[in-house]
């Protein structure tokens, strides 16, 4: 038993001091000192926005007006924000819009052409805003001086629409209602924003169109609330080009 145990003890001073005379290979030196800098997850480097950094085409009959900075509460954070005023004027009219004050924006009035930058790249807050401000003013171009249209499709037994002025239930003089029979024991009557026009050209047709994409868009949404596709029938309110895949019917 005793000499077991000095036996233990031999073996354990010579593994200590093999280890401690021990030499680390040269290729695993980096990986063990402390104050080498950490390798990110990704090691590809930052790319521009595919949207951001194609310019801007200004078609003629449309001016840009890039106003000076101001200070904006903003609505989730309720924080003090830089913002510049953007003036979109064309043919069809005008419309404001409110970008970030870290997004440049540089009009070339001569060759009809913006481009938009941001000061950091490495900061993800400015890449998102890089491309969202590039689409909001895209679009707002393109709607001054082309205007932008929405389809609603009723697709249903006894669907069908109107387009019609209510004098009593109107909002501002001469505006005009969407008026649906959708299959309730009343019709649906909704008016139209201020700016935008509707038309009718089919009973189960509605055409929106106006300068503003997000405003049309929404009123569209609003209007397909009150029948939303459903898989089974194919009934709904459907826009553009928007398809459903339909399911197999339920057998009991």
């Amino acid at each position: 038993m005793l000499a077991s145990n000095t036996t233990r003890r031999a073996l354990a001073s010579c593994s200590s001091s093999s280890t401690a005379t021990a030499v680390l290979p040269s290729f695993l030196v980096p990986a063990l000192q402390t104050s080498a800098p950490r390798r990110t997850f990704s090691a590809t480097a930052n790319r521009p926005s595919k949207l951001g950094r194609n310019p801007i085409s200004i078609p003629p009959g449309v001016e840009l007006q890039v106003g000076d900075l101001f200070v904006k509460k903003d609505v989730t954070t309720y924080l003090q924000i830089k913002k510049r005023k953007v003036v979109v004027k064309g043919p069809l009219g005008q419309l404001e819009l409110d970008i970030p004050s870290f997004v440049k924006l540089d009009h070339d009035a001569e060759g009809r052409k913006a481009v938009l930058t941001v000061e950091d790249k490495e900061q993800k807050k400015q890449m998102e805003m890089w491309g969202t401000t590039w689409s909001y003013l895209n679009n707002y171009i393109m709607g001054v001086s082309e205007g932008h249209t929405a389809v609603l499709r009723l697709v249903g037994i006894g669907y069908r629409a109107t387009v019609e002025p209510r004098p009593a239930l109107e909002e501002y003089p001469g505006q005009q209602f969407v008026c649906l029979k959708l299959g309730f024991s009343h019709p649906v009557e909704m008016g139209l924003p201020l700016g935008m026009k509707a038309s009718a050209p089919q009973p189960t047709r509605v055409l929106l169109e106006g300068i503003d994409k997000e405003q049309i868009m929404s009123f569209a949404a609003k209007i397909r609330r009150w029948r939303v596709p459903e898989p089974y029938k194919g009934k709904g309110i459907f826009i553009n080009d928007e398809t459903i895949k339909l399911k197999a019917k339920k057998i009991k």
